[in-house]
């Protein structure tokens, strides 16, 4: 909860689409699939561009949503990456999708990825 944007109502909503088992969800890539983030070819001829996943837990998209709200109001790095996408041509709803796909990669790193076991050594001082 450290993280700009993320509030427990987030962490609870991401605390359900992990389930009772954080183990069987082996990258972010298929976190970012349960949350709905994941990106989509949507390509026609010359054209290369990506939409978003309309599957996944739909309150896990919105909370989500919400934080990359937030964080494109208040986040000072956040609004810098999104004045240079912008220039870049893209739109906001594009630059939504990958702020939602980053956050969903944030979020997995702290609460998927295993945490090293406390040694006893430093417990019998």
């Amino acid at each position: 909860m450290a993280a700009m944007g993320i509030s427990t109502g987030t962490i609870a909503d991401m605390l359900v689409v992990l389930g009772d088992n954080p183990e069987r969800i082996r990258s972010e890539a298929a976190f970012a699939s349960l949350c709905g983030v994941c990106p989509i070819p949507a390509s026609s001829g010359k054209t290369s561009r990506h939409r978003l996943n309309r599957g996944g837990n739909r309150r896990a998209n919105a909370a989500l949503y919400r934080v990359a709200l937030v964080r494109m109001q208040r986040h000072p790095p956040t609004r810098a990456y999104v004045e240079r996408r912008t220039a870049e041509g893209k739109s906001p709803r594009e630059i939504r999708r990958c702020l939602k796909r980053y956050i969903a990669r944030e979020i997995f790193a702290h609460l998927c990825m295993r945490k090293p076991p406390a040694s006893a050594e430093g417990n019998a001082a």
